[in-house]
């Protein structure tokens, strides 16, 4: 029988795994090791040897690990795809230890229990329930590191799906949507400028090259970009800002009020609905920097202007009569047409042809504030959804 959706309290199984997650700091810019050692401990101990893919130094690492069918096969089946890594809480007024799960009034609090600790541990906590069922497909966990910083670890984990050619029907990531089904979110790509010009007594600027200056026209052009976007499209109605977004977000330069400032850096982002060409729009800002680094050198030959992609992020589009819509909403997910404005790793999953949604527990209003929490009737219903699943997938 379906697991009763209508649960308002999780297991005390699955609530212990999500406190022993959250009990972990697993900061982005700290390692998130004795995280994944753990659930890999767990999968291990249910006859499964997960696969741990690591970064180039070895301090994060993502586990991938493959629950087979009943008739041994690991090809198809379906993705549980959870980040493990949280934002930082420096500077934030929080009522009790972030690191330490607390209940208090039907809700669960710490950093992680929204932002998507909740998710991998009711996943993990079903790991005794996946592997003591014969199931008709496979059951994929995907847990990465780096989210947070770009979904810099995701790709690697992707790319080991591919490379175990192990083609997945369906992937759910776990990110907190109320457990809404939700088919999209923009791609988003940032780029970080430094310009160098010339220092000089601000008395003599002819003798320098002021980079705040400079910077302040690629400002102005960012911004011209953006209000083209809102006024020309292209238009997506499904997003509640229904066109491409882009802001300068980040500057700093200059060292003091009497010198021509010789360095200047700033971050902008662009968040674009599938309409439009990401590549084609980061060529589109490299050519005006190229016009303004030509304007500094006719000052002086030894000014220059450095971009780089600070993340880029693919979008999700999945069609609304997609048969993974359908498969969430068998689950318990609540189908919504809509879709949302920040990313997710699912566009990842989506761009290697994996058939994606995002459905998961919590508000993302939540979600990196200070005092985070999760609706212990999310945990239940996120809960049943996996109930589901396994009901469906079993033999």
């Amino acid at each position: 029988m379906p697991a009763d959706s209508t649960a308002l309290v999780p297991s005390d199984v699955t609530l212990e795994w999500i406190t022993r997650l959250i009990g972990i700091d697993t900061t982005s810019r700290d390692s998130n090791l004795p995280l994944i050692e753990l659930i890999a401990k767990e999968i291990r101990a249910h006859g499964i040897e997960p696969v741990i893919v690591p970064n180039s130094e070895g301090t994060k690492a993502n586990l991938l690990a493959t629950i087979p069918a009943a008739d041994g096969s690991a090809t198809g089946g379906v993705v549980l795809s959870g980040h493990t890594d949280v934002v930082p809480v420096d500077g934030q007024p929080w009522s009790s230890d972030p690191f330490r799960a607390e209940v208090r009034d039907g809700r669960l609090y710490g950093r992680g229990a929204c932002d998507m600790k909740s998710f991998v541990g009711a996943v993990v906590a079903k790991v005794p329930e996946f592997t003591g069922t014969r199931l008709s497909e496979p059951v994929h966990l995907a847990f990465s590191y780096d989210e947070e910083i770009g979904c810099a670890g995701a790709r690697s984990l992707v790319e080991e799906l591919g490379r175990r050619a192990l083609r997945p029907r369906a992937c759910v990531v776990g990110e907190p949507t109320s457990m809404r089904v939700i088919r999209g979110h923009k791609s988003i790509t940032v780029v970080r400028v430094v310009f160098h010009g010339v220092a000089a007594h601000s008395s003599l600027t002819p003798q320098g090259v002021n980079a705040i200056e400079y910077a302040a026209q690629l400002v102005r052009f960012v911004r011209a970009f953006a209000e083209r976007q809102r006024v020309e499209g292209p238009f997506d109605e499904f997003y509640e800002v229904p066109f491409t977004t882009a802001t300068v977000n980040e500057i700093a330069g200059g060292i003091a009020v009497n010198t021509v400032p010789a360095e200047c850096s700033l971050s902008f982002e662009f968040r674009a609905v599938a309409g439009m060409d990401v590549d084609e729009t980061i060529e589109l800002f490299r050519a005006e920097v190229r016009r303004i680094e030509a304007l500094m050198r006719q000052e002086n030959p030894d000014a220059r202007v450095e971009v780089s992609i600070g993340a880029k992020v693919p979008g999700l589009d999945t069609a609304l009569d997609a048969e993974v819509m359908d498969l969430a909403s068998r689950w318990g997910g609540e189908v919504s047409s809509g879709k949302v404005t920040y990313g997710t790793e699912a566009g990842l999953f989506h761009r290697a042809g994996i058939a994606t949604v995002v459905c998961g527990p919590g508000d993302i209003a939540q979600a990196h504030a200070p005092d985070e929490f999760v609706e212990l009737e999310q945990i239940a219903r996120c809960e049943a959804f996996l109930d589901n699943l396994i009901g469906h997938l079993r033999c």
